[in-house]
C-alpha cells in the first residue's frame, strides 16, 4: 500500500491500538506522534518512560511547557508530514489530519465518560483521576492547536475520510471497523 494513514481522536480514545492492528493487516510501519514528542521530552531532561508518561506529573508538566513554546509541536508535526507523505505509514497524531492532504484520515470519537474509562482499566487511575486527566490533556491539547494551527481540534472533523464511534465496541470490533474503512477507500 502506497497511502499513508493518520488516525487521530481524543485522549484514550484508542487511536494505539487501532493503528497497530492496521500497521498489521496492510503491512504498514507504525509510528506514535506522541513518541516522536516523546523523544523531545527526554531530550529536554523528562523521564518518559512508560506508556502512561502523558498522565503522570512530569507528562503534564511537559504539556504546559508546550503550551507555553509551540516548537516542540512544530518540529514534530514536520516530521510526521515528511513521514506521512513517503506513504506507507499509519501515525497516531492529534494534528496531521488538518495538516497533510491525500492519505486516509480516520476519527476516532468517544464520550468523555468513555475514554476516561478506558484510561481508568488501562492506567490502573481511579475514575475520578483519569476523568480529570483525559479533560485536562484534551482541552490543553486542543488550545494548544487552536493557537499554533487556528483548527478546533475535536470540533471540526470535515477533514477526516471516516468517523468511528467508538463507544459501545470492543477494541477488536473497533479494529475490523477501521480495516473495512480502509478497504473501501483503497
Amino acid at each position: 500500500m502506497t497511502k499513508s494513514i493518520v488516525i487521530s481522536g481524543p485522549p484514550a480514545v484508542g487511536k494505539t491500538t487501532v493503528a497497530k492492528g492496521l500497521a498489521n493487516e496492510f503491512n504498514l510501519t507504525y509510528l506514535s506522534g506522541g513518541d516522536v514528542l516523546k523523544e523531545m521530552a527526554r531530550e529536554q531532561g523528562f523521564e518518559v518512560d512508560g506508556n502512561d508518561w502523558w498522565d503522570t506529573k512530569d507528562g503534564m508538566k511537559f504539556l504546559e511547557q508546550r503550551e507555553k513554546n509551540s516548537e516542540f509541536d512544530k518540529k514534530v508535526d514536520e516530521k510526521l508530514i515528511e513521514l506521512f507523505k513517503g506513504g506507507g505509514m499509519v501515525i497516531t497524531s492529534y494534528t496531521l489530519p488538518w495538516l497533510v492532504e491525500n492519505g486516509i484520515k480516520i476519527w476516532l470519537a468517544a464520550s468523555h465518560d468513555s475514554s476516561s474509562k478506558r484510561m481508568q482499566n488501562r492506567d490502573n487511575m481511579s475514575s475520578k483521576e483519569a476523568f480529570e486527566v483525559t479533560k485536562e490533556r484534551y482541552d490543553k491539547n486542543k488550545s494548544i492547536y487552536k493557537k499554533l494551527y487556528d483548527f478546533n481540534f475535536g470540533e471540526d472533523v470535515s477533514v477526516f475520510d471516516a468517523i468511528i464511534n467508538t463507544d459501545n465496541l470492543t477494541a477488536n470490533q473497533v479494529i475490523e471497523m477501521s480495516k473495512e474503512t480502509v478497504r473501501n477507500l483503497l
